[in-house]
């Protein structure tokens, strides 16, 4: 048999397989309602697993296999997750803290410094690796930090903080 035939049968294999999720470098700080967020994903995708699997023949194996690599992906999250110590300043910016701030404009926004997996920017959940985040992470009130955004750096104050 040709080497040709071979290789198209191993392409055909992969090409069924779900590509693997990318796992941040940054460290894995999450707030106290991140790490039930993890725990709780976790636990649905078991139970989705487990419901799947129960079915035999009849599961949809590319369920099967999507849900087998975000358990991968989520369990790696939940075991290298460093619960960060609860933000009780309201003079300097922790992880879990929301934070207020102004643009040049006076425009004022709300944000919390979430971990990764916690970040949903629709309801002001920032990743604390985010642009953002790094350049709110520390500051103090009153505090002029430089926001790098790719499109142009911004100087915004910290004009709020409070604790989770």
């Amino acid at each position: 048999m040709s080497r040709a035939f071979v290789n198209e049968d191993n392409a055909a294999a992969q090409a069924d397989q779900p590509v693997e999720r990318h796992v941040s470098e940054q460290p894995n700080y999450v707030t106290p309602q991140g790490l039930a967020q993890l725990q709780a994903k976790v636990a649905e995708l078991q139970n989705a697993h487990a419901e799947q699997s129960a079915k035999g023949e009849q599961a949809d194996k590319q369920r099967l296999a999507d849900l087998e690599r975000d358990l991968r992906y989520f369990n790696q999250r939940l075991s290298s997750a460093q619960v960060a110590v609860a933000a009780t300043s309201t003079q300097k910016v922790q992880i879990g803290s929301w934070v207020t701030y102004a643009d040049e404009h006076n425009t004022e926004r709300r944000v919390q410094l979430v971990g990764e997996d916690q970040a949903d920017a629709a309801h002001g959940l920032i990743n604390w690796g985010s642009p953002l985040g790094r350049a709110l992470l520390g500051a103090s009130l009153n505090d002029e930090v430089q926001w790098q955004r790719p499109v142009g750096d911004q100087v915004i104050e910290v004009i709020r903080i409070e604790p989770a």
